[in-house]
């Protein structure tokens, strides 16, 4: 199945081909606008009138050609060349009279819709091979001839074809594989002069003249050695059709080998360069150089000096450049750090002043001889190159050793961690060396891993740092902090370090060197041995132990305990304490309530939480008695302060000074307050009652029960009776007997307990109040109606009577009326009075 094409522009060239019997026919063909499939197939076909086409050949059937062209297409003289994926090119080798025609290049498709052009058609002519091109005899002088001597060369060129053709001239010189278009006649009649001799053009020195109906003659004024080669006259026809050119054909012939007899060849050593072949200098000296010419020259020649630089000994490879070079003129050219004199008649010296490592290479001096030509033209007549002289530049490199020492370890996580890198044993130092640092981390692995170091900082030549990518935000923030303490000593210093932080530190010292430019070229590169920054990662632990010394009192005494504190695995630990109270396990009137009482923080601060007793705002303490042991004190213990105490510790480790971070946190075991109760405590005990669903009201007296035992109840004004009786030492019970709805509301008691000192009398503690209690009372609701509904229903049946004899009394005596009416005859119309 072929594939789908759309807007297709299928183009050949324009007009008409013209080629010669023999040569070559190329005819392109390609697809513009085309957005089909990657590569486009083509079908070629060949008429001779240009009406009816045979099959010539084609990309995509094997089968497609006609019989008499499948054996030109096996043997190769026919073939398709694939250029592009929509372009293709027709080649037929040695053309034929029978090849002139037309030639169709169409495009394969299944396009339900033609869009654009889908073939195209050119024309080609044959034409017979009628171009003649001979080498015409020389005139004297021959072929080999002195330098400087002229000479010229000819050869013939005519064609006798039946269509209106152009001769091209081309003359070209070949030694050995190289060749060198000396200078061409084109089709239009212009003349171009080849590469390198544009100047001798210009002068006249070469020039390209008509002799004849079809001579070309080629005429040199002056011999150069670089005229020396074999000459070729290349000819080839053109012709021109609506402002186009076709070159139709080319031939070329040998015509002459021109030798020069030279009377100073170079190669025959009379022109020389000699320099030293080996110079040695120190750095920051002057390089003197001399390049001494040798020649048997004595006619007007002009020498050109230049001297050179390369790294390698072989001048001619890329990377060597020219240092100073001296005219033919006389005329230096050079820098202000590179002189070029004339010493003598053939002595031209070098001096390269301040010189450094980078001037350590490989000098040239070429010499190159002049002579005056035509038109006041000059023409290099002999050339040499000195044998390279290496230069080596010695210079005292500095001589050091690099030290690297950990001033401050770390033992945890947020300690400072200080490198110091030294500088040791300086030999041979100048002034024109400095000294920079670099700095890099590397992990550590237990394993043979290789692990890349990474860059911390780099301080270059001009002492300006650049960080790495680990480094640079820590650094902006002031947590990596390079510095330069002493002028042998570079500092690096972590002020907070981490766990990512540990591993390996090495510093690499580099020297460096001052240029005649005033830049720093790094000379020199020291590495110390690596520091290994570790410590283990243990979790944090912290024990907390309380005690009480006297662990018998009575109530009005002073409580004490005391927090022991130790730790293990925290940095200069602080410690922070804070005193909790809970009430026993069997108390039930506040249970699994923690009540916080007074706390020491880490700056030794005291504060109150919880303790809110305005009378004994002064009855705790909290005091730090060493640095790991605290001591927690009651004045005056009530009864009320019955429980359990403990201390709960926060161990603080030191960050960046005055900031402090939390470490771990510990509860010690408890302290339990409890009071015995004797014959030496009594208790006031009053119940109360807010008749609400809220505590919106003011509390009622219901019974009170003092330490004697006697017992008061509150006058009630229903029928419900109270009763307040003790059921045990610590236990109090209120009844309500017959109770009534107006008996629902909150229910608390206080508690006022009484202490009886050491010496008889009795002391007063603080009021203790229970929570309240809602109490809500149920109603009988057929006792409640019974007699409400029989004495409605009989009042009710009572006034119905009494209303029902009213009514017939009334109407039976009071209202009644006699109404006479007259006798009225049938045949009047009935009265309209109406009763």
């Amino acid at each position: 199945m072929r594939a789908l094409c759309r807007g297709r522009v299928v183009r050949v060239p324009a007009g008409s081909l013209v080629r010669v019997v023999g040569t070559e026919l190329v005819i392109p063909c390609n697809v513009s606008d085309y957005d089909g499939p990657s590569e486009q197939n083509f079908d070629w076909s060949f008429s001779a009138s240009g009406s009816s086409f045979v099959e010539l050949a084609s990309t995509w059937e094997a089968g497609f050609p006609a019989p008499q062209y499948r054996e030109r297409l096996q043997r190769g003289d026919i073939l398709l060349r694939r250029t592009a994926n929509d372009a293709v090119e027709l080649h037929i080798k040695n053309v034929q009279h029978s090849d002139q025609g037309h030639y169709k290049c169409s495009t394969p498709s299944t396009d339900a819709t033609v869009q654009g052009n889908y073939e195209d058609t050119v024309q080609v002519k044959v034409l017979p091979d009628a171009l003649r091109v001979a080498a015409s005899p020389q005139p004297a002088p021959g072929p080999s001839l002195r330098e400087g001597e002229p000479f010229e060369l000819r050869c013939a060129a005519s064609s006798t074809s039946p269509l209106h053709t152009h001769l091209a001239l081309q003359w070209e010189v070949r030694r050995g594989p190289a060749r060198r278009s000396i200078l061409s006649l084109t089709h239009e009649g212009r003349f171009r002069p080849g590469p390198g001799y544009e100047q001798r053009y210009r002068g006249g020195d070469v020039r390209l003249d008509t002799v004849g109906s079809d001579g070309y003659r080629l005429a040199v004024s002056r011999a150069l050695s670089s005229d020396q080669g074999s000459y070729r006259c290349i000819v080839s026809e053109w012709i021109g059709e609506q402002g186009n050119w076709q070159e139709i054909q080319e031939k070329a012939v040998d015509v002459a080998t021109v030798s020069l007899d030279l009377p100073f060849p170079t190669a025959a050593g009379v022109l020389r360069a000699a320099v030293a072949r080996n110079v040695s200098v120190a750095e920051g000296k002057d390089l003197g150089l001399a390049c001494n010419i040798t020649t048997d020259r004595t006619d007007d020649v002009r020498p050109e000096v230049t001297w050179s630089f390369s790294r390698t000994p072989d001048s001619t490879l890329p990377g060597s450049r020219v240092l100073a070079r001296l005219d033919r003129d006389s005329l230096v050219h050079g820098s202000p750090h590179v002189a070029l004199s004339h010493m003598d008649a053939r002595s031209y010296h070098l001096l390269v002043r301040d010189v450094s490592k980078e001037n350590a290479g490989y000098y040239f001096c070429h010499v190159a001889l002049w002579t005056p030509g035509y038109n006041r033209s000059w023409h290099k007549v002999a050339e040499a190159v000195s044998a390279p002289a290496a230069v080596t530049v010695t210079w005292l490199e500095p001589d050091y050793q690099v030290y690297l020492n950990a001033s401050k370890v770390p033992e945890f996580s947020d300690d400072v961690t200080e490198l110091e890198c030294r500088i040791l044993d300086v030999k041979n130092p100048e002034a024109s060396v400095r000294f920079t640092v670099s700095w890099y981390y590397r992990v550590n692995r237990r394993n043979d891993d290789v692990v890349a170091s990474e860059l911390l900082a780099v301080m270059n030549g001009d002492w300006t740092v650049k960080y790495g990518e680990r480094s640079k935000q820590r650094a902006r923030e002031g947590d990596f902090i390079f510095s330069k303490e002493h002028p042998d000593t570079f500092n690096f210093r972590i002020q907070r370090t981490t766990e990512e932080d540990r591993g390996n530190y090495y510093c690499v010292v580099s020297a460096w060197t001052k240029q005649r430019n005033s830049s720093w070229v790094k000379s020199k590169d020291v590495f110390s041995k690596p520091i290994n920054i570790f410590w283990a990662l243990e979790d944090s632990v912290l024990v907390v132990k309380a005690r009480q010394p006297k662990p018998f009192f009575a109530a009005g005494n002073t409580f004490e305990m005391t927090c022991k504190v130790s730790s293990k695995n925290i940095k200069s630990p602080r410690y922070s304490v804070l005193i909790t109270a809970e009430k026993p396990v069997g108390d039930l009137s506040s249970p699994n309530e923690t009540k916080y009482i007074i706390s020491l923080d880490q700056d030794s601060v005291v504060k109150l939480e919880n303790w809110t007793d305005a009378s004994r705002v002064d009855g705790v303490v909290l005091e730090k008695v060493q640095e790991d042991e605290f001591r927690y004190r009651m004045y005056q213990t009530q009864v009320s302060d019955a429980g359990l105490y403990r201390c709960v510790v926060t161990a603080w480790s030191p960050v960046r000074g005055s900031l402090w971070r939390e470490a771990a946190t510990s509860l010690s075991n408890p302290i339990e307050i409890d009071f015995q109760t004797s014959d030496d405590m009594a208790f006031d005990v009053s119940w109360f009652a807010v008749h609400s669903f809220g505590l919106d009201k003011a509390p009622v007296l219901l019974s009170s029960l003092d330490r004697k035992g006697i017992v008061n109840t509150a006058q009630r004004d229903w029928k419900s009776s109270l009763s307040l009786e003790r059921m045990s030492v610590l236990e109090f019970l209120l009844q309500v007997h017959g109770s009534e709805d107006q008996d629902f509301g909150n229910y608390y008691c206080s508690v006022t307990p009484w202490v009886k000192s050491p010496t008889g009398s009795w002391q007063k503690e603080a009021e203790i109040q229970s929570k309240p209690v809602f109490i809500t009372v149920k109603m009988d609701v057929l006792n409640a109606f019974k007699y409400p509904l029989l004495i409605g229903v009989g009042l009710s049946t009572v006034i119905g009577l009494l209303s029902c004899l009213i009514g017939y009394c009334s109407s039976h005596w009071c209202c009644k009326k006699e109404v006479q009416e007259t006798r009225r005859e049938r045949r009047r119309l009935m009265s309209m009075e109406m009763d």
